[in-house]
């Protein structure tokens, strides 16, 4: 399968399927760090055939609109990595996870601290 680039804001570069046409939000489950989280967008891509690893991470609960949270990564080689989708755990290798897109959750901004005025005596 050829892959082709896109930069984000919020990583280097995300890998997407040639023909795929994926908001600069979605990246490959597959690209994302320990402590990333957000929610599935899909697995596998439109113009082809669903594989039965697709179909198998589908029925795990890689559904839309489900969240994930990538816990922990095998060090060195950062492969298998531990996913948390719904209430479940599971160990994927990220060969595995390729063909799931996710958007990442948005941190929400730090407020500026604020003076506290200390009322007048």
């Amino acid at each position: 399968m050829r892959t082709v680039l896109i930069h984000t804001h919020g990583m280097d570069v995300a890998a997407a399927p040639a023909g795929l046409t994926l908001n600069p939000g979605y990246v490959s489950l597959s690209a994302l760090a320990p402590g990333s989280s957000g929610l599935v967008v899909g697995v596998g891509t439109p113009n082809t055939a669903m594989s039965a690893l697709e179909r198998r991470l589908l029925e795990l609960g890689f559904f839309s609109g489900e969240q994930f949270e990538i816990l922990a990564e095998a060090w060195p080689g950062r492969d298998p990595f531990v996913v948390r989708i719904g209430n479940t755990t599971l160990a994927l290798r990220r060969r595995e996870a390729e063909s799931v897109w996710v958007e990442l959750s948005r941190s929400k901004a730090v407020s500026s601290p604020t003076a506290i005025a200390s009322p007048a005596q």
